[in-house]
């Protein structure tokens, strides 16, 4: 079993032609300066380690960064989590925020996930499951399941949504050993769809 870091769960998918937002790994205070010029304010900065799983239980996501000073403060409180090797900093998006996954199951093998996204995903208990390989159909259908559907009036958002779940499924029908896949946020926002955070296991 392998599980990739956020960075490198977010490179793949990437690399696989999917939208992830502007970031950039840092292991200093002193590298924060340079970003500015490749990241506009406000950042995100969440803490970043292989030994750590869950960052918001943590305090190690720190939102709504929007300026020098924040961001310097902001990089002191993460590095003071145990296991801290280093921090990620990203724009700072809002929209509407979907959770996408993938998961085996000894029943179905590969199950897709479409559901209202964010930090109380539990609460929300919003979701909807596919037996993979799916179609646009499905797509749609799954979306129409949701609580939520009735807040997404834009049709760029809804196509947005249906393409990110048939490209999820194709992803997955070209790695049959990934054991699970989350993507949350999946956030909309104007005319993209930008993978926030996200986690992948490998067999």
């Amino acid at each position: 079993m392998r599980e990739l870091t956020e960075k490198e769960a977010e490179d793949f998918l990437e690399k696989q032609g999917f939208d992830v937002v502007k970031r950039a790994l840092i292991k200093s205070k002193q590298e924060l300066a340079k970003l500015e010029k490749q990241i506009k304010f406000p950042w995100a900065m969440k803490v970043s380690s292989k030994d750590i799983n869950h960052k918001m239980k943590l305090g190690g996501v720190i939102l709504n960064i929007k300026t020098q000073k924040e961001a310097e403060r902001a990089f002191e409180k993460l590095s003071q989590i145990k296991g801290f090797e280093q921090a990620m900093v990203q724009e700072m998006l809002s929209g509407e925020e979907l959770i996408l996954g993938i998961k085996k199951t000894p029943e179905f093998n590969q199950v897709i996930m479409l559901g209202a996204g964010g930090s109380n995903v539990e609460q929300k208990k919003d979701v909807s499951f596919r037996v993979l390989p799916i179609n646009k159909e499905d797509t749609k259908q799954m979306l129409e399941e949701l609580k939520i559907y009735n807040q997404i009036k834009d049709k760029v958002h809804v196509e947005l949504i249906l393409q990110n779940l048939l490209k999820l499924s194709n992803f997955a029908e070209k790695n049959p050993n990934m054991q699970e896949l989350d993507i949350n946020p999946l956030m909309i926002n104007k005319n993209q769809a930008e993978i926030v955070d996200a986690r992948i296991v490998f067999e």
